[in-house]
């Protein structure tokens, strides 16, 4: 029987490998290994692939990156001021011609037909893209807003207002771009979801269902959409420095929150995220983590332990939510 005690102690040592893995990362263990191992983002060369949210944040950082592996790019947000400014700085750079790329702004509500909008309706401007590049290759649904507010003070009308513009606005677009992946037979989509995507947290509920759903919907299209050679990537990320939390909702639909990040906290930094999420992009991946820790025990607590990790949620949330309740915002 030495052959068994071998192997059960090389599953020991393996799962105690994996573990210490996930303590010292900041993404799940797949992408760990397959940044290391995997395509590189060099092979997303030429590709034309349209960014939302691209005036800061995550969306700069990831057009930035994009854009050093030599994409031509569709520069979207509601400012276009910041995107003329983005694509400027990407020239200034040394990453291709002004003609690479397309500063497009985007209104993620613009899918209300009663609107009237029709020039700057979803439909309207994938047909702008297409006459300037004549193909997209990847759309990134990246832009939305983020929350904080507990749930029993927040009214209704935020709840709309975050599931408008976090999910019906990139579900509205995706489907403007789907029947151009559809005849290319070919095409990805990325989202920018959250760990909120993944389990509920305190003082987010608004938010958390928004990224929720998003996994329903978009989970759904990559099943549906594998005879076309269309590949859809979830993108998770923890806290990441960004402008979020300055233009987040509150519990009330008028108010924003107006919290500027500060250097001290623990976040990633957007260009990490960005490279993790363009390693992504360049594998294929379906689903990836890009968080450190504690975010990232907690999602593989949720996956494989959910009896023990919600318990341990009640017991735990309460302190956090103390502190939203004092005023405190330091939470992703």
């Amino acid at each position: 029987m030495d052959w068994l005690y071998f192997l059960i102690v090389c599953i020991i040592l393996f799962l105690v490998l994996q573990i210490i893995t996930i303590l010292r990362a900041d993404c799940d263990l797949a992408l760990t290994w397959i940044e290391k191992l995997g395509k590189s983002p060099d092979c997303l060369r030429d590709q034309v692939v349209w960014v939302t949210g691209a005036s800061s944040g995550i969306g700069e950082a990831l057009a930035v990156k994009l854009a050093s592996v030599g994409c031509r790019l569709v520069l979207s947000a509601r400012r276009e001021d910041k995107l003329q400014t983005l694509k400027q700085k990407l020239i200034d750079l040394g990453y291709g011609t002004p003609e690479n790329y397309l500063v497009l702004p985007l209104d993620l509500l613009a899918y209300d037909s009663h609107k009237k909008l029709p020039c700057d309706s979803h439909k309207g401007l994938v047909e702008t893209v297409l006459k300037y590049f004549k193909k997209i290759d990847c759309l990134v649904n990246n832009a939305g807003r983020s929350q904080r507010a507990v749930i029993s003070k927040t009214r209704f009308e935020v709840d709309q207002q975050m599931l408008a513009v976090n999910t019906l606005g990139p579900i509205s677009l995706t489907k403007a771009v789907l029947p151009v992946f559809i005849q290319q037979n070919f095409g990805q989509v990325v989202v920018t979801s959250s760990v909120a995507g993944k389990f509920g947290a305190p003082g987010l509920g608004s938010y958390c269902a928004s990224k929720h759903a998003l996994h329903g919907w978009f989970d759904s299209l990559r099943v549906e959409s594998v005879m076309y050679n269309i590949n859809v990537t979830m993108a998770c990320p923890g806290p990441v420095f960004s402008e979020a939390l300055i233009h987040a909702f509150t519990e009330d639909p008028d108010k924003k929150l107006g919290v500027t990040m500060k250097p001290e906290e623990k976040r990633m930094s957007a260009a990490r995220c960005a490279h993790l999420m363009a390693v992504a992009m360049a594998n294929n991946i379906d689903e990836v983590w890009i968080t450190g820790n504690p975010e990232l025990s907690f999602l593989y607590m949720n996956q494989y332990l959910p009896g023990i990790f919600h318990r341990l949620a009640k017991r735990f949330a309460q302190k956090r939510l103390k502190k939203i309740m004092e005023g405190s915002n330091n939470l992703h």
